[in-house]
């Protein structure tokens, strides 16, 4: 068991805020203090964590004083109020939200790729990536190292958990009434998504795009620290937990996927699955409640010089959201962020 610092978790009862427990006491991590905050009609609920129960708090009236760290997983505007008065109290803010990705003070983080960008954390803030650029970061930085990339088209197929807890319910519910001949009823998304998807994830954007492909565009080139363009496309699909990713990288030299699977196979964080000709390749069901980025299908793209493909499948709530933020944390314990 290792003895951690105090830290606190701000949307303990959502579907990433009961991850992040999980993962940490998976990784027998036991803070010294642990403090549980959600919105008011969650406050007294009580949720276990190493086999104590610990009562949740209302975040409105929080004060952070004497955590060491606190993790945010409430969605952007609360973060956008409350990290920095977490921050302010003298927290390490580790914050799974959009909200200070892109601001040049704060580092975006995966801790198998940039954790060197934890050098520097001039406002107590560190943003967690969105799912879907995490797993594909972790699965071609390794390539990008020997071989820098030159173009990047992605399309991902993305479980309705990373909606939330809800959206886990609507495909349920819709997928029950599609079986029994009913009409769907409403849900959380615009269309009905029990035995459905559509290709985007949150809003349109003026220049095409959805907002999660715009993340995937400009969160890998700031992790990556380079301008390498990306063509994303999102999909919601009909799979509870785990997102999959179809990649095609465009190389500056010749790499053949011997050497792909090589590099990769050494990775760290990284798990390759590739008999093709087995049908051994990664599927959601497998990679459900991993930590692991499974990576497959590595062939040739003889399309384009220097081309390839990979098929990356993660689970969206641990890899992509949770693990990744108690990653970060156990980095900043290795660097001595937090002291003795």
């Amino acid at each position: 068991m290792k003895q951690t610092p105090s830290f606190g978790i701000v949307g303990a009862t959502g579907a990433v805020g009961r991850t992040i427990l999980q993962v940490l006491e998976q990784h027998d991590l036991r803070p010294r203090t642990l403090r549980l905050f959600a919105s008011e009609r969650s406050k007294g609920q009580k949720m276990r964590f190493a086999g104590t129960e610990v009562e949740v708090e209302a975040l409105d009236g929080a004060d952070f004083k004497g955590l060491d760290a606190v993790f945010f997983s409430a969605g952007t505007d609360i973060s956008r109020t409350w990290c920095p008065r977490a921050a302010e109290a003298g927290a390490v803010v580790i914050d799974n939200s959009n909200a200070f990705r892109m601001e040049a003070d704060v580092p975006l983080v995966v801790p198998e790729v940039n954790p060197h960008a934890l050098n520097s954390i001039p406002r107590n803030i560190i943003a967690n990536p969105n799912c879907s650029t995490i797993q594909m970061v972790v699965a071609i930085a390794p390539i990008h190292r020997v071989n820098p990339l030159k173009r990047i088209v992605v399309s991902t197929y993305q479980s309705v958990s990373g909606t939330g807890l809800e959206a886990v319910e609507t495909l349920t519910v819709q997928s029950r009434a599609h079986l029994a001949g009913e009409p769907a009823p409403e849900g959380v998304y615009p269309h009905p998504i029990g035995f459905n998807l559509f290709p985007h994830i949150d809003i349109f954007l003026e220049s095409g795009m959805c907002r999660e492909e715009e993340k995937m565009v400009r969160e890998t080139q700031k992790i990556l620290e380079a301008p390498i363009p990306v063509c994303a496309t999102t999909v919601r699909v009909p799979v509870y937990y785990a997102h999959s990713e179809s990649v095609n990288l465009e190389l500056s030299g010749a790499m053949t996927p011997d050497e792909a699977r090589s590099l990769l196979e050494k990775a760290p964080g990284v798990v390759v699955m590739d008999v093709p000709g087995r049908n051994i390749y990664p599927t959601p069901l497998l990679a459900q409640h991993r930590d692991e980025v499974f990576v497959g299908r590595i062939r040739r793209d003889s399309s384009v010089e220097h081309g390839l493909n990979l098929w990356v499948v993660a689970d969206n709530l641990r890899r992509g959201a949770a693990t990744n933020g108690v990653l970060i944390f156990e980095q900043l314990m290795a660097m001595g962020r937090f002291g003795s």
